[in-house]
């Protein structure tokens, strides 16, 4: 079964996904051809990856006459941010743990 954030994470494992959020995140909300301009592929292409990146919950879309304008959702960043602190508190009890044996070791 998979987990409720496989979404979020399968949408950044792209790496064109990841730069479209990451300009975005930084310029703020953008339509659908400014996205395309910086983009270096189609605009069909781009749609996509918003759908994907709106399906996971990190991109909201706003209408306005013909335009979609795209604004990031940064708090959907969150279980992304919880994972990674979960993740390094783990790792760092595995290796404070290690270097306890390789200190007795030396005893």
């Amino acid at each position: 079964m998979p987990h409720p954030h496989d979404a979020l994470f399968r949408s950044l494992a792209d790496p064109t996904r990841r730069a479209i959020f990451e300009r975005l995140c930084r310029a703020g909300e953008q339509t659908v051809g400014a996205l395309t301009a910086q983009a270096g592929i189609s605009q069909p292409a781009v749609s996509k990856h918003l759908a994907i990146l709106k399906q996971a919950g990190l991109v909201r879309d706003r209408h306005e006459g013909r335009q979609t304008h795209y604004s990031a959702q940064l708090d959907a960043l969150a279980p992304l941010a919880d994972w990674t602190s979960a993740m390094t508190r783990f790792w760092q009890s595995r290796l404070d743990d290690l270097e306890t044996l390789l200190e007795r070791m030396d005893q």
